[in-house]
């Protein structure tokens, strides 16, 4: 690292940079957070060029110092690319495989990859939530995550390694569904807890038809079984259901690393289809995934 505060042992700045949302705080050396920053500075509003003056901003308010990165700001969408580390992976490999910016002062994290004789996924930025819910306290070592959102993450760990991901287009079949096709116009309702959305849930859960069940959103408003206001709810439970149900969560305890609408909703399912959610402050890992992070990098 260029500056001259040791990685290691200093105050930096830590930065989640994601797709259309960007948080940054600044982390003590004993881990403690001062000053943040959140913004809708995501790597879809950043052209390549916009980087080294958006860090030299970041510095600015938060202070002149290194600069750790998780995130989409390491994909092939973001600044440089951060190849992926394969599961099972830790917080040393993860440090191992850190892609150092030495002219930016840039530390960047890569994603954690799953490859095997059946399936392929990836993620970036969950993996140091989930690796710092555990080095924070915050979750056991051997541990079931879930984190909703427009692609929903299912995070499996043992012994503080991440052994297994699954990555559901929950969300973004739901914005596709209310915006084009059969079904836009239809669910313009409000999405919350409540008999329709617990009925989708049900019917989401006991069917590996999910094209059917949703069609039924369509058929069941237009032969009077469910009403306008309705749909949408039943829709999201539909899908939610499928994704939860697909898991097999019942007798499991299931760390919900999130919060907000979403979150509660994925509570509801999880819980009615026999398992048990534990909330995870999505913030306190990360930073606690930071802070951990940098006791493995070399100076």
């Amino acid at each position: 690292m260029s500056r001259a505060t040791p990685i290691r042992d200093g105050a930096i700045i830590a930065v989640d940079w994601g797709t259309t949302n960007r948080r940054a705080y600044r982390i003590e050396a004993d881990g403690r957070v001062g000053d943040a920053i959140r913004d809708d500075r995501g790597v879809l509003a950043m052209a390549a060029d916009d980087y080294p003056p958006a860090l030299a901003a970041l510095r600015a308010r938060l202070g002149d110092l290194p600069v750790i990165a998780s995130g989409m700001i390491g994909s092939t969408r973001g600044w440089h690319e951060a190849p992926y580390v394969a599961a099972p992976a830790d917080l040393a490999a993860l440090a191992a495989a850190a892609l150092r910016i030495d002219d930016a002062g840039l530390t960047i994290v890569p994603g954690v990859s799953l490859l095997t004789a059946t399936r392929a996924d990836v993620m970036r930025g969950e993996e140091l939530q989930v690796l710092g819910a555990i080095a924070a306290g915050l979750a056991p070592a051997d541990a079931l995550f879930c984190q909703p959102g427009t692609h929903n993450k299912w995070i499996a760990t043992a012994d503080e390694r991440i052994i297994d991901v699954t990555t559901v287009m929950t969300g973004e079949l739901f914005a596709l569904l209310r915006n084009h096709g059969i079904l836009a116009g239809m669910l313009d309702g409000v999405v919350a807890d409540g008999p329709a959305f617990r009925d989708g849930i049900a019917r989401g859960a006991g069917t590996c038809d999910l094209g059917s069940a949703l069609f039924e959103v369509r058929a069941g408003v237009l032969l009077g079984r469910r009403t306008p206001d309705d749909a949408a709810a039943y829709a999201s439970g539909v899908l939610i259901g499928s994704d939860v149900g697909a898991r097999a969560v019942r007798g499991q305890t299931v760390h919900l690393l999130a919060e907000g609408a979403l979150a509660d909703l994925y509570e509801v399912a999880i819980e009615m289809l026999g398992g048990l959610t534990v909330p995870v402050d999505a913030t306190a890992a990360f930073l606690g995934g930071v802070h951990h992070l940098r006791s493995h990098l070399s100076e």
